[in-house]
């Protein structure tokens, strides 16, 4: 049976115990074993991350220490997956590069606040993302910096409101995206701010799709070689 750890905490003002309770629903109703966790010590424990199928981060505005942010990245390298969403992913530890690099980008901003109207658009035919049409949402608006290799599966126009970065013109800023970390993989959906904008409807539709892909990233790893993609030095 797959395993999966979610580990939520850190700003309340993004509700990870609600949010994380929606991602051991979705997981469990798959028959995942989930493990909950209210400590970023668990990220101590190298040996046990290898163990888990499935790393679900729910932490806005941490610091974790750069051996244990080196045990998560090497348990994703080793095919274990990652999957999240919001700041509770990509606001997660703002002074970790490491951290920001495996996950594909960092948050920077969210012009307008809160209860922002904006689209988000489907980019692609993937099947993470098949059969859901563009839909509207009602909440933060995320502007990430983002990693050009990320595989896009969704984005917003970022003219929705006026702000200091309108002279640069506006972009189509990624919401969803997957990527690879060495032989893991790597799924981010930048809703859900607030529980609600997740609990139901295509962003919860996508969360669920992405959690069981990254679930399934062990058993995709089998028989492949991480040391092709390892080199002596320090690359961080």
């Amino acid at each position: 049976m797959s395993r999966a750890l979610i580990v939520w905490g850190g700003w309340d003002g993004h509700e990870p115990d609600k949010v994380a309770a929606i991602f051991r629903s979705l997981l469990e109703e798959a028959g995942v074993t989930v493990t909950m966790a209210t400590s970023l010590d668990v990220f101590d424990d190298a040996e046990t991350l290898l163990t888990y199928d499935l790393i679900v981060p729910v932490w806005t505005m941490g610091t974790l220490s750069r051996e244990a942010a080196t045990n998560v990245t090497e348990a994703v390298a080793r095919g274990t997956g990652l999957a999240g969403c919001h700041g509770g992913m990509c606001d997660a530890f703002r002074d970790s590069p490491l951290w920001q690099f495996m996950t594909g980008a960092n948050w920077v901003a969210h012009p307008g606040g809160d209860g922002v109207q904006y689209r988000v658009q489907i980019t692609t035919d993937d099947p993470l993302v098949a059969g859901i049409s563009d839909f509207d949402v009602l909440s933060e608006q995320y502007y990430l910096h983002v990693d050009p290799a990320n595989r896009v599966l969704a984005t917003t126009r970022t003219d929705v409101v006026t702000w200091y970065h309108s002279p640069n013109g506006p972009v189509d800023m990624p919401v969803v995206w997957t990527r690879a970390w060495g032989l893991g993989r790597v799924y981010y959906n930048a809703l859900g701010h607030k529980a609600d904008v997740i609990a139901d409807g295509p962003a919860h539709e996508m969360l669920r799709r992405g959690l069981l892909w990254a679930l399934d990233s062990k058993a995709a790893a089998i028989g492949q070689d991480l040391s092709a993609l390892q080199a002596p030095g320090n690359h961080w």
